[in-house]
């Protein structure tokens, strides 16, 4: 069903909200989202994230935090025939309504192990929660500014709300992840052999992060100089299924008057300026008939740049820039959220 169509549906049904129902053809690029998505019970492990702290232990005044972890996300809710009233310019004698169909997220990460340096004795055990996120993905049916069709809403405990614009698209195939992407700070020389002030980053490349499967000899582990390699590495052996079509939900709050806001404390500590994130929700088959096992898979990369330490060391203005970089693959566990 196209746009304009869903379009003309809501306007003569009115606005409704109701329970997500995976497959809802209303909901566009977001219709496979609907239901729980998890690591558990095939893909434990597969969350890692990489994060510079600012820490007072006197030698580079931050430390860079390794985390593995499982996550939850659930789409559970949604809001359809949202109104945005408008007027066509400048004699106002047409009306110009947006529309906009919503649905709900609830995502919930556990770690599984952790490690940084310096240590600070503050990494945490297995099992601390170490984020919650509730949230809003949004599908603009019509009026849309420059092809963005698509926006996600973040609230983030520490004191981040997020608004990210985006575009979606659909390949039939198994769609390349980027890389590879670096977590290491920008402002500053990237010289990990011959820049001491890299220290943190070069104690895990040298050491790499492996989490709870340090005992497998043939795992990278989590590379900061190379994020995104797990993804690229979890697309080599997907158990005999391809992957018959992918849907791409690219998002960034730099786009138009998309942006973050934070509480006092980040914004002077460690502010959180942007936030990049791509998924990938992957519609996997095996077999033929009869015979033909479906299943739908979620990966996605997350970049948030944090502001903090002025001046940059580069000469350009500004502060030290610094990527906190989250990555996953996940599988669609049920339909429901129940």
């Amino acid at each position: 069903m196209s746009d304009n169509s869903v379009v003309e549906k809501i306007r003569a049904n009115r606005r409704y909200i109701a329970k997500a129902k995976a497959g809802d053809e209303d909901l566009g690029p977001l219709k496979h989202l609907p239901g729980t998505w998890s690591n558990k019970p095939d893909l434990e492990g597969r969350g890692w994230n990489i994060i510079a702290l600012p820490f007072a232990d006197g030698r580079f005044n931050y430390r860079v935090l390794m985390n593995q972890y499982n996550e939850e996300l659930k789409f559970s809710l949604v809001d359809k025939g949202v109104p945005n009233r408008g007027i066509k310019l400048p004699d106002g004698s047409r009306q110009t309504d947006q529309f906009v169909v919503t649905l709900d997220y609830q995502q919930s990460i556990e770690q599984i192990a952790a490690a940084d340096f310096p240590e600070s004795g503050d990494a945490g055990d297995p099992g601390l929660p170490i984020h919650h996120e509730p949230g809003l993905f949004l599908h603009m049916l019509n009026e849309q500014t420059n092809d963005l069709d698509i926006a996600r809403l973040a609230t983030i405990p520490h004191g981040d709300s997020a608004l990210a614009l985006g575009r979606s698209e659909k390949v039939r195939e198994l769609a390349p992840i980027p890389g590879p992407i670096s977590a290491l700070p920008i402002g500053v020389s990237d010289d990990l052999d011959r820049n001491p002030y890299l220290e943190p980053y070069k104690h895990f490349v040298d050491t790499p992060f492996k989490g709870v499967l340090s005992g497998a000899p043939d795992f990278p582990g989590f590379l900061p100089n190379d994020t995104t390699a797990l993804l690229q590495l979890a697309n080599q052996d997907l158990g005999g299924f391809e992957v018959k079509r992918t849907t791409i939900l690219d998002l960034d709050t730099t786009l138009e008057d998309a942006g973050v806001v934070n509480i006092p404390f980040i914004v002077k500590q460690a502010n959180a300026a942007s936030m990049k994130s791509t998924f990938w929700i992957q519609e996997l088959r095996k077999g033929r008939g009869r015979d033909k096992v479906t299943k739908l898979r979620m990966q996605y990369v997350q970049v948030v740049m944090l502001d903090f330490f002025r001046p940059r060391r580069d000469g350009m203005p500004g502060p030290i820039r610094w990527p906190h970089i989250s990555i996953n693959t996940m599988e669609k566990v049920s339909d429901s959220t129940d």
